[in-house]
Parts: C-alpha cells; structure tokens; sequence
C-alpha cells in the first residue's frame, strides 16, 4: 500500500526570514552553493521550502550538521509524514520499498550488522588488487576505442559500477542499464510510478540471480545474503530485493560522480593535476580533501526531528523535516580554514562527505579505494587527457539526488 504524502501544514513556522527555496542550484560545480554561506552566518538552522512544497530546516554548521546526525532523538524513517523528501515521488516510493538507509534502530541495524562485515577495512584492502585489474581493463578499453568519448559512461562509471557487481557477483555486460535505474531512481522530478517502473527493472534481474544462488551459491556477497540470511529467515524476498538495491545504487552512483567530477577539477586545475603526477604518495589525502570540496551527496540526508530538538538557539518541533547540509558542513570556515581552496597537504580533514553517526555510509573504505585506484591510474596513463568540448558545455546533475556530471566527453 503507497504511504500517503500530506499536504503541508497549514500553520507552518516561520524563521526569522522567509523561508527559502530548496535545494539550492552550486554556482560551481566544485564547491556548496554561495547561499550556503550565508545561511552559515545568518541562519545556520534555517526554514526552507521543498519542491513538494512542504516545510523543513537546512542545517548548515558542521558542528550542527555533526551534532543532528549522531542525535538518537533524529529519525531516518522515510514513512514519517513530513519526512523531506525532495523527489516528487520519493517518499511514496521509499515508503513502499523501504531501503535501509532510509530506517531507524532496530531494523536498520539489522540491515547494516548483514552487510559490515563485506565492507571492513581489511576486507577491502584485500580487494585492492582485483579493483586495481577492473580499472587497468577499463582504461584499456577506453583507450583503445575511438575519441571522443563520454568519460563519464567509459570510464567513472565503469569503474564504479564493476566493482560493486564484482562484489555482489552480479554480471556487468550492460553497465548503463545501473545508470540509467539510477538516473531515474534518483531524479527529483521523478514521480513514485516511474521510480517504481525504474527498480522493477532491477528486482527482475537480481530476483533471477537469487533464484540461481538458491541452486549453485558462489562466494559474492549476494550468495552469503542468500544462504546464511534469506534461505533462514532473517530475510523476506522484498527485503533482499530492497537491501541489495539500494546497496547498488549509493554503491556505484555517488562514486560514478566522485570519479568524474574530481578528473574535471585536476583538468581545470593543472597544478593539482602536476602535484598528484610528482607526489603519487599524496594521493588518499588529495581523495580526503576532494570528499570534502566537492560533497557530491550533500543533501542525501534526510531527517526528521523524533523529539523537540534545539540546534544553534533554534527549536525544531518534533515531527519537522530536518536536511543536514553535508557540503554545508564541510566548507564551514569555523572548522575547515580557507574552505574554498583544494588543498591535497589538508592535515586536519574530519569532513562529513560519507555522513556521521549510525548512518555514515557503510561503503565508504571501498569508495575511497575505487577513487584512488581510479584517479592514479588514470593520471599516470593518460598524461594527454583533455576535455573535448569546451569547459561551458559539460552538463552537469542538479536535479539529481547526488550531485555530478551527466557528460563528460574527453580525447588524448
């Protein structure tokens, strides 16, 4: 049954100003929005309206944004009725689908005690040399095709999309057909219907994969989801549908966008570009700071206030939406000097681009491996790479759920 979406409230609070439009569009697909700043200054819990028209508060500060992510009082639950959802059919679709991220303790806890274990840091270090092959045949590939290409589909996200198939044993012959359930599933101005057409897509082909590890199990993670949780009944059919759907999508799509959208920075920034090429060493800390600058999923999180909060002087209701500005958070001068600039040499870099407390992203070690797999292979072999159109032209997502490049073409 859909979860019905209400219509706002009709007595909505108000800030001290109007309340803003939300999600606010970057200036500069390399830093947050300029309003950001502002609101960080002014009115660093801010009322905002959505494009479903109903109220929540944006959260700008790091200490504020790092302070509602690790409150216990803080749900998560998408099927709460003034969850801020900012797709038009978001809500009814999460409602019915119930991916993990969008749930709270204990049933969300559940989901991540299944998969921690695949995405440790140990495990993942093991996987360095698989994923290190994965690329090596990619930008083979890609080179070896004609030019231009769109290194956005060649490249970023293939890359993301074969090593999170790779790990959950899923054949990777149609790489865009992830991107494109993502491109809708992720779209704000999809509604429920075409969110839901999108992932029944999906379900189709992993429910016959599932109906093949049930016979011949493997040793990917979709086999031991199978046999140690769904064949004993710590799993429903829709749960694992659900679990190993949206465990695909953040895996590849937020990745896809950290690729690509850190190769258009060194492009434009050759000095960047020079120090990764004379330093290879500085490469995890160069992945750190571009996490931080470019916070492609800043307003993935989504909250709602399970008890009156207070943050920053203001009171949040309970039963209010919440949005904690990632991008926000990490361009905070108070905790991050000279935000603006894209230091590799940053020591001191706790940002908040995998999130903060029970939700951080579980895959995060792996994501940071796939960026620094991806981005020194790709300086160390195509010393020539350039972008093939003008700087101008490059499309870029800002209507979608993760903040990215939609296109990207490049020769050498």
């Amino acid at each position: 049954m859909n979860a019905p979406v209400p219509p706002p409230p009709a007595d909505q609070p108000t800030g001290t100003t109007p309340p803003r439009d939300f999600p606010m569009r970057r200036a500069c697909p390399f830093s947050a929005p300029q309003e950001y700043a502002a609101l960080r200054a002014e009115e660093p819990v801010a009322r905002v309206t959505l494009p479903t028209g109903r109220p929540a508060w944006a959260v700008t500060r790091y200490d504020d944004v790092r302070a509602l992510l690790s409150d216990p009082r803080i749900s998560a639950d998408i099927r709460r009725p003034n969850f801020p959802a900012l797709g038009v059919g978001e809500q009814e679709a999460g409602a019915r689908l119930r991916p993990f991220i969008r749930t709270d303790p204990p049933e969300h806890t559940r989901y991540r005690r299944m998969l921690l274990p695949e995405f440790t840091v140990r495990k993942v270090r093991a996987m360095r040399p698989t994923v290190q092959d994965l690329v090596d045949g990619i930008l083979r590939d890609m080179l070896a095709g004609p030019q231009p290409v769109d290194f956005v589909a060649s490249y970023a996200n293939a890359v993301s999309t074969s090593v999170i198939c790779g790990l959950l044993g899923i054949p990777r012959e149609n790489l865009e057909f992830f991107r494109d359930v993502t491109r809708v599933s992720g779209s704000r101005t999809s509604t429920a219907e075409e969110v839901a057409e999108a992932l029944n897509g999906l379900f189709t082909l992993l429910s016959d994969l599932i109906a093949q590890r049930r016979e011949d199990p493997g040793e990917d993670l979709l086999s031991k989801l199978v046999t140690e949780h769904l064949l004993t009944g710590d799993l429903t059919m829709h749960e694992l549908l659900s679990t190993v759907g949206i465990t695909i999508n953040a895996g590849r799509e937020t990745t896809t966008s950290m690729i690509a959208l850190s190769t258009l920075l060194l492009l434009r920034r050759s000095d960047l570009m020079e120090q990764l090429r004379a330093e290879p060493s500085l490469m995890p800390s160069a992945v750190e700071e571009l996490l931080r600058a470019l916070s492609v999923a800043d307003s993935i999180p989504l909250r709602i206030a399970a008890e009156e909060i207070e943050l920053s002087g203001r009171t949040i209701p309970a039963d209010d939406g919440i949005i904690g500005l990632l991008a926000g958070a990490n361009h905070d001068p108070d905790r991050f000097p000279d935000p603006e600039t894209v230091d590799f040499h940053r020591e001191d870099n706790p940002h908040l681009a995998f999130g903060h407390g029970m939700h951080q992203c579980i895959g995060q070690q792996l994501a940071r491996l796939e960026m620094e797999i991806a981005l020194q292979t790709l300086i160390r072999g195509v010393p020539t790479l350039r972008l093939a159109v003008p700087y101008e032209e490059i499309v870029f997502k800002h209507d979608s759920a993760t903040f990215g490049v939609e296109k990207m073409p490049v020769a050498w």
